[in-house]
């Protein structure tokens, strides 16, 4: 009977042993493709098939377990299976690193650093222990000395799933896009990295009170079954760069980054940027610096640091110039990742391999006087003890969104919104047509005392932002192909809250009247009243700026008495104008003063039709369109007639000499200057 019990219990630990090695078989192919989620439960199912007794074997086992955890976030399984490595003697100084990063992640400083401690023990030169080490020792003060910065989870964009890599979208910053794994992500399969669906780029849209919509997958050729994600835009937001993971049962799945053009205000099928002809590494995560020159990106190709580090590559009008690393202090012998920029060109980065809290933690790197990078680490709570990364900024604002896993047992990635208190002083303006519309074609110059010497590019509602200096004297010039030019100055002083200055930019046109406002005269006379003065002074102000025009200067009546008496009546009404502009300084021979009477009524343009319900764009207040109307309207119409305007008749004024050569030609270019990109000077 006895020997009937060991012959079954033999034949168990057989079954036993067999399928424990077909897990293990299944396990290491998974683990070969880089199907971390998949391995793991293959490792896992294998480890409790081995007997106890194989105390080995079940610690190799929990060694691989242990990775497998690590790689998909699960921390407190990972630092179990370690445990496990540790008691079954599997252990070395690598699984004791790799127990005290997890103990890190877990918060448990303390423990990290005995575990850091004993690395240093067995490898004193081992440089990560050591940093390890420190940051564990330093990480409970920095956690209760605080800073800043305030973050909330947002859970208006989180699902009981992975949602990360936020990134703001819009002249107005009022659209975020972000990858998620949720449930509404394309295709139905679970992907064997994660164990859930794979990525897909999802978005949200904030309504006019500031209310975030909830998030809905980008529908186009955008997404696919695949993995897609961790995306950023161009400056002028016509391209999105992403990273896309494909998949092969039998290849391991290496990222790359992938390119979509917006038309019609939808994002098209994505197609490969080709870095480098290296296909065995991984390119993610791609970053645009904001002057639109370089595309930052995480690779793990030879020549860098060590693990994941951060490189970068030339983009130009003919495609990408060649890759180089970004190098130290920057990339270390740990993960760096996630690169982004704050517009003003502050540099924010994750990394698992500098003094931190515990897994990725974000840093800042800023471009000091010797041209080095130089880091800070922002502190609690923007990091925390578990991966934190992927920021993207609401413009000049130290405000955004980011992610982080923190808190959540199964690592799942949330997004948090986050602010630092600032005092920015900014500056809007608005560039536009004086009686229409913006002009998107427009420049915008900015030039300051301290040396600034900036072209700003307007966005598509005639708009510009720019982040001031404190003391310093500006001066704007807007500029657009078929309009006068107009100037701005500003001086800034110093504030104790921030600031958003607002300037004005309307042009006016050189090709249609452009009607100068609040010009008053004395009832049935030509004599300016008072109150004229400020619009007459602009106009001085708008030739001097432009001193190269001649203008006709014409005065309208409406249709009401006779036509010789409204035409002498004009005519002298413009001649008082032009009297007083070459009374401040304009040259006689610039202004051509014209009565015209009733002549040319005036055409409603956009900005008047906007202002009256009852007017449309392109209506003529002839005496016929305004007798159709009722009396009230009937007066304002009259008032509309009755206006002082400006046409351009010349560009050219004192450009050219009595001999048809330029009088002020200009001067040669220093050979620094012409060798610079996109030098310029505008002497006011």
């Amino acid at each position: 009977m006895r020997h009937n019990y060991l012959t079954v219990l033999f034949a168990i630990l057989l079954l036993c042993g067999c399928g424990a090695d077909k897990n293990l078989k299944r396990a290491e192919k998974y683990l070969a493709l880089g199907e971390y989620y998949d391995a793991s439960t293959e490792y896992r199912t294998a480890y409790s098939k081995t007997p106890a007794k194989e105390r080995d074997k079940r610690g190799q086992i929990a060694r691989k377990m242990a990775l497998c955890y690590e790689k998909i976030n699960s921390t407190q399984k990972a630092i179990a299976a370690y445990r496990n490595v540790i008691r079954y003697h599997q252990d070395d100084a690598d699984t004791h690193l790799s127990f005290a990063r997890q103990l890190m992640k877990n918060g448990n400083y303390k423990e990290a650093a005995q575990e850091f401690q004993a690395v240093i023990d067995s490898m004193p030169d081992n440089l990560m222990a050591r940093d390890g080490l420190e940051a564990a020792m330093a990480a409970p003060r920095l956690k209760e000395q605080g800073s800043r910065y305030t973050v909330k989870k947002m859970e208006v964009f989180n699902s009981r799933r992975a949602d990360y890599s936020p990134m703001l979208f819009g002249e107005e910053h009022d659209q975020l896009y972000f990858t998620s794994t949720r449930n509404e992500a394309e295709g139905d399969e679970l992907s064997g990295i994660t164990g859930t669906k794979n990525g897909d780029v999802f978005f949200s849209q904030k309504d006019d009170k500031g209310k975030w919509s909830k998030p809905q997958r980008v529908e186009s050729g955008l997404n696919s079954e695949y993995d897609e994600g961790a995306c950023c835009f161009n400056p002028d937001q016509r391209e999105m760069y992403l990273t896309l993971c494909s998949s092969d049962p039998s290849y391991p799945r290496y990222a790359k980054i992938v390119k979509s053009s917006r038309s019609d205000a939808a994002w098209g099928k994505p197609s490969e940027v080709q870095l480098t002809r290296d296909t065995l590494s991984s390119y993610a995560h791609p970053a645009i610096s904001p002057d639109g020159e370089w595309l930052y990106f995480c690779s793990d190709m030879p020549g860098g640091e060590g693990g994941l580090d951060i490189w970068r590559a030339r983009l130009t009008s003919s495609g990408m110039g060649g890759v180089e690393n970004v190098g130290p202090p920057v990339n270390t012998a740990g993960d760096e990742m996630f690169p982004t920029f704050r517009p003003n060109g502050d540099f924010y980065f994750s990394s698992n391999g500098l003094p931190g809290l515990g897994g990725l933690d974000i840093y800042i790197a800023t471009v000091g006087e010797d041209g080095r990078y130089h880091l800070e680490h922002p502190g609690y709570p923007l990091n925390s003890q578990g991966d934190d990364f992927g920021m993207t900024f609401e413009g000049p604002h130290n405000r955004g969104f980011f992610c982080s896993n923190r808190g959540d047992g199964r690592g799942w990635d949330h997004i948090f919104s986050f602010e630092k208190p600032e005092i920015i002083q900014t500056v809007k303006g608005w560039v536009y047509e004086i009686d229409g519309y913006e002009l998107t074609e427009a420049q915008v110059y900015m030039v300051g005392n301290d040396g600034t010497n900036e072209k700003l590019s307007v966005r598509s509602d005639g708009s510009f932002e720019k982040v001031l200096t404190p003391g310093v004297d500006y001066v704007f010039l807007a500029a657009c192909r078929g309009y006068l030019n107009h100037k701005e100055e500003l001086h800034v002083v110093e504030t104790s809250e921030s600031e958003e200055h607002v300037l004005q930019f309307p042009l006016a046109s050189i090709t249609v009247p452009v009607m100068i406002d609040n010009i008053f005269y004395d009832y049935d006379k030509a004599t300016l009243r008072p109150e004229s003065t400020q619009a007459l002074d602009e106009l001085v102000t708008l030739l001097n700026e432009n001193p190269n025009v001649t203008i006709e200067l014409s005065a309208h009546c409406d249709y009401h008495g006779s036509q010789a008496y409204n035409v002498g009546l004009a005519q002298r009404r413009a001649e008082s104008v032009v009297e007083y502009l070459v009374g401040h300084g304009i040259a006689a021979d610039r202004l051509t003063p014209r009565g015209y009477g009733k002549e040319k009524p005036k055409v409603v343009r956009k900005k008047l039709a906007s202002q009256y319900e009852w007017l449309k764009e392109g209506d003529v207040l002839t005496e016929e369109f305004i007798k159709a109307l009722d009396k009230d309207k009937q007066a304002i119409c009259d008032q509309l007639n009755r206006r002082t305007e400006f046409i351009v008749l010349r560009t050219t004024y004192g450009m050219f000499d009595k001999d048809g050569n330029l009088t002020n030609p200009p001067k040669q270019k220093q050979k620094e200057e012409e060798e610079s990109d996109d030098g310029f000077f505008i002497d006011f």
